[in-house]
Formats: structure tokens, C-alpha cells, sequence
């Protein structure tokens, strides 16, 4: 856990992530067959589909989104307070995204702006049944760098939270190590969401150091975490983890989340919902919670049930950003 005594930090939460804006628009097949979208999908698209896309929709919503975003949104939303280490252009988009969370209450240690590389942005086209076509542009996001990071922001944040989408160029590699040290070296915990199991396929290597060296308190859902430890099987997975890691919240869909410690496996129940709508953004929100709870003094299960509570709350709509205050829930 925290290497030294720490002085009292400013923020509960410091994340670091992809800083994308979600551009949201009702369209007809027609429009998916024209622009040859393949419906239901997500693609990963370059700056010239990005701005073609985005150019062709009809009347769209423009709403700051990103894993840890979402996250440190969630934080503000149950009272905590906040910071985000992010990286956006100097273009419309990015002002989106810098409105998006101050207007929360979030700080946005904006790093260094690229004028070249527009703001990364996920290209939403929902057809008349629900379905979700997206086009993810990362631009500007994915040329975070170590000397991007904050130290000040860092080291005033009681947990610095880390978006595992993040992890594909070495700079950002680079600079998760930097901000983990910074962290460390302020008596800060440092957590990581390993955030999807073909990132965690991609860089196994890189992650598992990563996790073994600095990662306090780790977050993944039961897929991450076996593909982490190249096991079949969840329990093997999650005695793996408890080598490497002070703690784990792992999320097993509906039935909850498990949270392993050196002193055993704790199971948490999901909380209850009539209907799910959505489940873009519940890891998110859980780590939410759950982070929300460590740093507002309650134990490894209070956290999850917390957890619970926040993800509840976003998959009864749909979006990634809570529709009521989370605080009003508990």
C-alpha cells in the first residue's frame, strides 16, 4: 500500500485516460449502408474517417466521455473530489471536453495541446432499434506522454486512478510509470482498470509488471482478470492477483463483484434493478463507488456495495454519466 506518511491529499481521485468526446446521432440504415458501417460494431477509425464521419451526421449531441473520465465524474457525483490528467486539441471538441467535467466539479489538468491532432472522439450512430454503431477516433488522447503528467495533480490525489485503454503506445506506458512513481513517492495508492480483455491480450506483459510492481488496488471484470494471469479458470485468476496486489474488485456481471484481499474473497451482491437499458459505462461507475468509499473511510465491502450502487444507477439509462446525483442514493 502508501510507501510514506502523506500529507492530507486536496483530491479523493486523480484519474488518467483517454479524453474523448462521444458524438451521439439518431440515423436511418440508409446512412450506416451509405458511409459502409457495419452495424452494431465498434471500429477504430484515423483523423480523416473521423472527420468524414462526424462531418456527415445529422443534428448530434457532443458530451465528454473516456473510461476514467467517467469515473472521476462518478467521484464528483457522490460528493469526492477530483482531478483528470488528459490529453484534447485546441478545437471545438476539446472545449467540450473541458466544459464537460468542470462543470461537474472535476479539475482538468489539461495537458499539453496538440493543434495538429484533433480531439479524440467516439462516433455514435443509433438506428430506429437501439442499435449502437461506433467509430472511435483516439487523436490527441493517445499522444499522452510522461512529461504530460501532472506531478503537483498527481501527488495531491489519495488515489491516482489509471484507464487501462490508455496503454498502447510506449509513451503512455512511459507515463503510467511516471505517474505511478509520483504517486507513490507523495504516500498515495495507486490503482489500475485494466479496462478491456483485448487491450490486457495486447501488452500482457507490460500489464502484469505494471501490476506487480505498482498497482495497490486493481479493477477488472472476470474475462480481465483471466486473461491477465493466461488462466481459464476465476479463482486461480484471483489468487493470482492477491500475490500481486493489497486488493482487487473484480465485477462478475449480474451477480455482482468479488473483492479479494490478503485476508480472503469477499462476494458482493449486484443491487437490484428493474431494467437494465445500458451497460456502457457500469465498470466505470463501480470503480466509482468503490473508490468514492476507500477514500471516504469505509471497508472493502462498503466500497463495493457502493460500487453497486453507482453502477446500478447507470445501467438503468442510457449514457455513461449518471442522470441523478449519486450522492442522493446514499
Amino acid at each position: 500500500m502508501a510507501r510514506v506518511t502523506a500529507p492530507a491529499p486536496r483530491y479523493d481521485v486523480v484519474g488518467i485516460g483517454n479524453a474523448l468526446v462521444d458524438v451521439i446521432a439518431h440515423v436511418d440504415d440508409d446512412f450506416l449502408t451509405r458511409h459502409e458501417l457495419v452495424k452494431g460494431a465498434m471500429t477504430l477509425v484515423e483523423t480523416d474517417r473521423a472527420l468524414e464521419l462526424h462531418r456527415a451526421l445529422p443534428t448530434a449531441i457532443e458530451m465528454s466521455g473516456g473510461s476514467a473520465a467517467n469515473t472521476v465524474c462518478g467521484v464528483a457525483s457522490l460528493g469526492g473530489s477530483a482531478a483528470y490528467v488528459g490529453k484534447v486539441s485546441a478545437d471545438d471538441l476539446g472545449g467540450v471536453f473541458d466544459h464537460d467535467l468542470r462543470a461537474v466539479g472535476v479539475r482538468f489538468a489539461r495537458a499539453a495541446q496538440h493543434a495538429d491532432v484533433p480531439t479524440g472522439r467516439c462516433i455514435i450512430a443509433v438506428t430506429d432499434d437501439a442499435e449502437r454503431t461506433m467509430n472511435t477516433y483516439l487523436g490527441a488522447s493517445s499522444l499522452l506522454a510522461p512529461d504530460d503528467i501532472d506531478a503537483e495533480v498527481v501527488a495531491a490525489g489519495a488515489v491516482l486512478y489509471m484507464e487501462g485503454y490508455l496503454f498502447d503506445r510506449d509513451d503512455a506506458k512511459a507515463a503510467f510509470r511516471r505517474a505511478a512513481s509520483i504517486a507513490h513517492d507523495a504516500g498515495r495508492l495507486v490503482s489500475l482498470t485494466l479496462s478491456d480483455s483485448f487491450c490486457v491480450d495486447r501488452h500482457r506483459d507490460d500489464f502484469v509488471g505494471l501490476v506487480a510492481d505498482e498497482v495497490d488496488l486493481l479493477f477488472g471484470n472476470a474475462d480481465e482478470i483471466c486473461s491477465l494471469y493466461e488462466v481459464d479458470d476465476l479463482d486461480t485468476a484471483v489468487a493470482a492477483v492477491q500475490a500481486d496486489c493489497a486488493m482487487a474488485a473484480i465485477t462478475v456481471g449480474a451477480r455482482g463483484a468479488l473483492v479479494a484481499t490478503a485476508d480472503g474473497v469477499v462476494d458482493v451482491p449486484a443491487t437490484p434493478v428493474p431494467k437494465v437499458v445500458d451497460t456502457t459505462g457500469a465498470g466505470d461507475l463501480f470503480a466509482a463507488g468503490f473508490l468514492f468509499g476507500l477514500t471516504h473511510g469505509h471497508d472493502p465491502v462498503g466500497c463495493a456495495r457502493l460500487g453497486a450502487i453507482a453502477a446500478g444507477e447507470i445501467i438503468s439509462h442510457v449514457g455513461p454519466r449518471p442522470l441523478v446525483e449519486l450522492r442522493t442514493l446514499i
